[in-house]
């Protein structure tokens, strides 16, 4: 039996530190007695059997693998001596990353190592393994925009991998700000970096140096095995032995394999494929998710999409990539129409209008959708308001002239009906049917400007984010785009200026030819007439028109539309407002011609009927019907300032005034039940106002009273209260009207009350001479007086029924009516007698006694017109000589009052106090 040898001991290694994979040379003692009794070797922990070489007992060539401690001994086991130990360490070095395209003198385990093809959380080519930051300084990027750089350096990159890279537009684009000094600095890390490449590649020699031995060596033995070999055979040469059994070789191995390669091949070239797609799966997959995007309205996400396509693939050379590029711009040309479809469809949203355009503008739409929206919405608000005319024309001419009528006449009971307040204002009904009942033309006006007030400030807003830029960018951001956009805008300032002057000139026109049509032209009413104005439109719903239109040109303003493309408004409010002035004049001066019918002929406590109040009444309502459209509006004038309004609006008070007055006339002149209206269709300009009394003076003589007695109110009550109103009003005229109307007024109270005095006074007047001489009484010879004979007494009583006839009617009127039937019966007593011859004493002293009865008893209305007809009566008469006959005068007058003195208390100043005129 052999002696046991000694465990190995291992003494010494070269070298003693190292990366994995590096080859050590191990030196020691009993390390074996030959390759097959060496059984283990570890550094560090790991097995290096598999790469040991066994060199004598003393020396081990290995390599060194990739242990899991970083420092650790050398162990070595035999078959003969066990295991062994260590008296040095091998120290592990942390291999640094090698890329694919970096050299190597050790083979490196490639399993440990990414595999860019497969990485699937960096979709990144091995070029972009290169540093971030080549010039080794803090990057700080400009602002220059990318457009801007492209336009600057066009066909480069500012890509430090490209092949069309520029280094100006690397440094414009991430070190605008950099100072000067630290571009130096950049410059001394790059020169750094290029001699660390060349010592790294003297270091790859260096630590090669090793290999380089080792191969010469095998070549070297190679060559000298094959010199040795002599002069060639039957079977040639070693090389062609060689290279005849590597042919074999090579042969046998495609025959066996040849089905299984080709099996790995077409693997290969699938696998290649499914990464390729892998790899590029967002492109391949664009067309598809566009798609879906856009049905699912998605918009943003086919943009974003779209531009990160266009900046990987937009100039790519591939075809496979260029196919699908192409496919995927088909489906955003595609895209754009659709967009520019719903873009320009209405009616439709200004929040929606400006998603639109902010999407084409993404996309790079062709033209300007903004633009191209602009015009349509323009031509779309047009449409709209001409439709509301054909609309509402339609249903007029369907059934709209007999509900005309019925609203006219509604409106005209309303308007006639509707008590006044002093200080109240004319409020239109605003029940649910007050819509149903409003004309046609006053609808038409209300829908028109419920289309510019709805549609206009969207298209005001819409205008204004195009010129500020805020329709393309939402953050404000200013690209080259968005500045050619806004410059495009401004250029585009007068043809929307155009626009809006289009419209709201449409707008006048459509309301003049449905309220104003004689301010048209034949062509315009062609175009925005057709309404039915057979039947006019009162004051109330024309100053519903004026309050409508008002608060469209309020709405309008409120936008800052410029006051020049509004001014038509206010011409159009201007001219509206005259019309209503004039137009409820007339109607109202018609509503005044049918008062006549309202007079009831009760009279109140002050001698007048209902008639007077309810004219009042009548024009009152008409001024507070006035007050709103007459009321002045920021930006509009005081239409009573223009003459020409001013005038028209005093002829027609005027007129209405005659009217009245005109009634007044006819009511004097008609009896009961033949009130009408027709026969107040006269001349108003006629000189001969009251020539019809003439014809026919056949009413009662009560009603003249009153007639007469309204008149005296109106004078002195009626038309005062109406001048107060109408300066109140703002009609400057007011003064004129109603002097004027104070003019026609007493005419007729004048011809009224002289027509009445003659009436009453002929017959008294005329049976004083028969009285007289009733029965062949003669002055010269006649007995002495025993009292006032019976005429006078006749006369007397016919003059008391006159007094009780006006009495009744009015009090006011006694003295007025009683003073003129006086002096005409004085008169006719003094013409009496002065044309008689001569007279008696008994004669003249009965005329002195019934003279002086007479001048007695209506003392009270004696005038000095009577007064000195009385005395030229006396002083034609001789004058008493004696006492007795004075003193028999003074006892036949006191027997004459104490015996009428029941009929002559109506003369007493008891009765009442007579207001003279």
């Amino acid at each position: 039996m052999s002696r046991a040898r000694q465990p190995p001991l291992v003494t010494g290694i070269s070298p003693n530190e190292g990366a994995p994979w590096t080859k050590v040379t191990i030196r020691g003692e009993n390390l074996g007695t030959g390759p097959n009794d060496l059984i283990g070797l570890s550094i560090c922990g790991h097995n290096c059997l598999l790469t040991a070489e066994w060199m004598s007992a003393s020396k081990i060539v290995c390599r060194v693998g990739p242990a899991k401690d970083d420092k650790g001994e050398i162990i070595v086991t035999t078959r003969s001596g066990g295991q062994g130990t260590s008296t040095v360490s091998f120290k592990l070095l942390k291999p640094e990353r090698i890329g694919i395209l970096d050299q190597s003198a050790v083979w490196l385990d490639e399993l440990n190592y990414y595999d860019m093809r497969t990485d699937r959380n960096k979709g990144i080519s091995p070029l972009s393994l290169r540093p971030a930051n080549p010039l080794g300084i803090e990057i700080d990027k400009g602002k220059v925009p990318l457009k801007d750089l492209e336009n600057m350096f066009p066909s480069m990159s500012g890509d430090f991998t490209s092949e069309n890279f520029s280094a100006t537009w690397y440094l414009i684009e991430n070190h605008s700000s950099t100072s000067f000094e630290q571009l130096r600095a950049a410059v001394g890390n790059l020169k750094k970096q290029a001699s660390k490449k060349n010592e790294g590649s003297l270091a790859y020699v260096k630590g090669g140096l090793s290999t380089f031995f080792e191969a010469q060596d095998a070549l070297a033995a190679i060559h000298q095995k094959l010199e040795s070999d002599g002069t060639e055979k039957v079977e040639g040469s070693m090389t062609q032995r060689l290279e005849n059994v590597l042919n074999r070789a090579s042969e046998t191995a495609d025959t066996l394999f040849q089905e299984v390669l080709g099996r790995k091949d077409k693997a290969d070239s699938t696998r290649n494929a499914l990464n390729v797609l892998q790899r590029f799966k967002f492109l391949f997959n664009l067309p598809l998710n566009i798609e879906r995007n856009i049905q699912k309205g998605d918009y943003d996400i086919v943009i974003n999409d779209y531009e990160k396509a266009k900046s990987l693939f937009g100039n790519t050379e591939v075809p496979v990539f260029k196919k699908v590029y192409s496919e995927v711009e088909t489906r955003i040309e595609a895209l754009r129409k659709l967009l520019l479809d719903k873009l320009l469809e209405t009616p439709s949203t200004l929040h929606d209008q400006k998603r639109y355009i902010r999407y084409l503008s993404d996309l790079h739409a062709p033209g300007d959708p903004a633009w191209q929206c602009i015009v349509a919405q323009h031509k779309w608000i047009l449409q709209l308001m001409q439709n509301c005319k054909e609309d509402l024309i339609k249903e007029q001419k369907v059934g709209g002239v007999d509900l005309e009528l019925d609203r006219s006449s509604a409106l005209n009971r309303i308007s006639l009906s509707a008590p006044v307040k002093r200080g109240g204002s004319f409020q239109t009904p605003k029940d649910d049917s007050w819509h149903y009942k409003s004309p046609q033309q006053v609808r038409f006006v209300e829908k028109l400007s419920d289309v510019v007030i709805s549609q206009l400030p969207n298209f005001w807003k819409l205008w204004i984010s195009y010129v500020n830029g805020s329709l393309f960018s939402e953050t404000g951001e200013k690209s080259g785009q968005v500045e050619k956009l806004k410059k495009n805008a401004r250029q585009r300032q007068n043809d929307f200026k155009g626009m809006i002057e289009e419209v709201t000139r449409r707008l006048v026109q459509l309301v003049r030819g449905a309220l104003l049509p004689s301010s048209l032209t034949e062509q315009q009413l062609r175009q925005y007439g057709g309404w039915n104005t057979k039947t006019p439109l009162r004051g109330a719903w024309l100053t519903q028109v004026i309050h409508t239109v008002r608060l469209s040109h309020e709405a309008l303003s409120a936008l800052e539309i410029p006051n020049d493309l509004l001014q038509v408004i206010q011409d159009l409010l201007q001219d509206l407002r005259v019309h209503c002035l004039l137009t409820t004049l007339q109607h109202t001066e018609e509503d005044v011609k049918r008062l006549a019918e309202k007079e009831d002929w009760v009279v109140d406590n002050e001698g007048i009927t209902s008639l007077p109040a309810q004219f009042e009444q009548c024009m009152v309502q008409m001024l507070q019907s006035l007050k709103e459209p007459m009321e002045c509006k920021p930006g509009e004038i005081n239409i009573f300032n223009l003459d020409v309004v001013q005038d028209k609006a005093c002829e027609q008070c005027v007129s209405i005034m005659k009217v009245f007055i005109k009634c007044l006339e006819h009511l004097s002149t008609k009896t009961d039940g033949e009130i009408g209206t027709s026969h107040l269709s006269v001349d108003l300009a006629s000189p001969d106002l009251f020539g019809g009394i003439q014809k026919d003076f056949g009413s009662k003589p009560e009603q003249r009273l009153i007639i007469l007695s309204n008149c005296q109110y109106l004078e002195r009550h009626t038309f005062l209260n109406l001048a107060e109103h109408l300066e109140k009003n703002g009609f400057t005229t007011a003064e004129k009207i109603i002097r004027v109307s104070i003019e026609a007024l007493r005419q007729l109270d004048e011809y009224l009350f002289e027509t009445y005095i003659d009436k009453k006074s002929d017959p008294i007047v005329g049976s004083l001479e028969p009285g007289i001489y009733a029965g062949y009484f003669d002055w010269k010879d006649c007995l002495p007086p025993t009292g006032v004979r019976s005429y006078l007494k006749e006369a007397l009583v016919s003059i008391i029924s006159v007094h009780a006839e006006v009495f009744t009617v009015s009090k006011e009127l006694v003295s007025r009516v009683l003073s003129k039937i006086i002096e005409a019966v004085a008169e006719e007593m003094s013409r009496l007698m002065q044309c008689v011859s001569s007279f008696s004493k008994n004669g003249a002293l009965q005329a002195r006694l019934e003279i002086c009865a007479l001048r007695d008893a209506i003392e009270l209305y004696l005038t000095s017109e009577s007064l000195t007809s009385f005395k030229q009566a006396l002083e034609a008469l001789p004058q008493l000589q004696s006492g007795a006959d004075k003193k028999l005068l003074e006892e036949l007058l006191n027997k004459f009052k104490s015996s009428m003195k029941l009929q002559l208390n109506c003369f007493k100043p008891a009765s009442f106090q007579p207001v003279k005129r």
